[in-house]
């Protein structure tokens, strides 16, 4: 991609500006039309993302799930699958989720609960 120089940037900036709609203009006007970046490079789709085992989202869950001997319901699938998503996207939610669930697993089987 070509190199522009800030002028240039912001001149191609305010055409992308000007050739949205009405209501698309607000939007970013709300935001901060400074802080608005139209060309900002894609942020990768969450099903290539990988983690690093090199798994993908799509990969993990289907592993898990077939190492699974119990009967899964719909939610428990659908929790797995939430977790995998928070975690690979190193969302802080998610990664709280994931430690609490460690420890009290050693926790539990520190105590006897588990084998």
């Amino acid at each position: 991609m070509p190199e522009f120089t800030s002028e240039e940037t912001e001149d191609r900036k305010k055409a992308i500006f000007d050739s949205m709609s009405e209501r698309r203009q607000k939007h970013i006007l709300k935001r901060g039309y400074e802080k608005w970046d139209p060309f900002a490079e894609p942020k990768d789709p969450i099903d290539i993302r990988k983690d690093p085992t090199k798994r993908t989202s799509k990969m993990l869950i289907r592993e898990f799930l077939q190492s699974y001997t119990e009967n899964c319901s719909t939610q428990f699938s659908g929790g797995a699958l939430e977790i995998c998503l928070g975690i690979i996207n190193d969302d802080d939610r998610y990664r709280g989720m994931f430690e609490f669930s460690c420890w009290y697993y050693d926790l539990l089987k520190k105590e006897g609960h588990r084998k």
